[in-house]
């Protein structure tokens, strides 16, 4: 048997940038007017990457799908989170990644949050990491179902990938604990997935990554073509702006590559592209008891045992 070649990075690279190009021309061709606008950069120690942002679209009211593909020393604050704590070692990185985010006009139309990532070390260690989570403004329990059966199937494509673990994983991580409330409806995450020098190992986790990144556009695209069409009000309206508050609370206060971002001199345009276009805060707001508000809130609400896809 011969053995199988590891896949290189710039391999991998490569998958990315056209990813964010197959995936922002699919937005385009839905939103009907709305347009990207790049941004492109570069990283003083080495790298750079494409922003893309959108705003004021038929559908989209603003979005962001970015690409990087950075290199060079590792910082203190990368060693730190790897656990990395010899003085004598420096070892290089080099990180690639697409995140997207997507706000829309409607809020009857879903908030949709996606990354995918991969990320290499000179000493050898590398990792997979990425996920999808969508956070509906009202919670419809038949699209959170359907939501979550097009991430099961693409999970269920891949031994490597496991569904109810990375479920789980998505519920805990997009939660906000200061709010007892989760941000969404969940989805999947996953992070630290490593080849362990296996490079058969290493071809299925870039299998299944792909297939995620692969998976964004039909399943947002589908939630254009049904949500973006159905009326709404005022009211609507003014709880979106609150549930565009919870996100913004989220992404600043627990979100840990929005915190890892700028801590370490990060690009700050490209690491709060995710924030609302607008966003508000009532004291103490209470939704009227049997309302939609109030049903999307109990939804929400952290429980000992959070499931993103009730079954009634």
């Amino acid at each position: 048997m011969i053995p199988q070649i590891p896949i290189s990075k710039e391999t991998i690279t490569e998958f990315f940038r056209d990813l964010q190009d197959r995936i922002c021309q699919s937005l385009e061709d839905a939103d009907g007017s709305g347009r990207f606008r790049e941004d492109a950069w570069e990283r003083p120690g080495g790298g750079g990457g494409r922003s893309r942002t959108m705003a004021n679209g038929t559908i989209i009211e603003k979005g962001g799908v970015g690409f990087s593909a950075v290199y060079g020393p590792a910082t203190e604050a990368t060693l730190r989170s790897l656990n990395i704590t010899d003085p004598a070692i420096t070892p290089e990185f080099y990180a690639i990644g697409v995140s997207i985010v997507l706000h829309p006009h409607s809020p009857l139309m879903p908030i949709i949050h996606m990354n995918v990532r991969y990320f290499e070390m000179s000493t050898g260690q590398s990792w997979f990491g990425g996920g999808i989570d969508l956070t509906p403004h009202y919670v419809v329990p038949d699209d959170a179902r359907w939501f979550h059966a097009q991430l099961e199937a693409v999970c269920n494509r891949h031994a490597v990938a496991d569904y109810p673990r990375f479920r789980d994983w998505a519920d805990e991580y997009f939660s906000i604990p200061h709010r007892q409330e989760t941000r969404g409806i969940g989805g999947i995450f996953f992070d630290y997935l490593k080849p362990d020098g296996d490079p058969t190992r290493q071809a299925d986790l870039f299998a299944f990554v792909q297939d995620v990144g692969n998976a964004f556009a039909p399943i947002y695209t589908h939630f254009m073509r049904q949500n973006s069409p159905l009326p709404y009000g005022d009211r609507e309206k003014q709880w979106q702006l609150l549930r565009r508050g919870r996100y913004v609370e989220f992404n600043l206060v627990w979100d840990r590559g929005t915190k890892f971002g700028l801590e370490t001199n990060g690009r700050t345009e490209s690491i709060l592209m995710s924030m609302p276009p607008q966003a508000n805060w009532v004291y103490d707001f209470q939704p009227e008891p049997g309302s939609p508000e109030a049903f999307t809130l109990s939804q929400l609400r952290i429980k000992e045992r959070f499931h993103p896809c009730p079954e009634s």
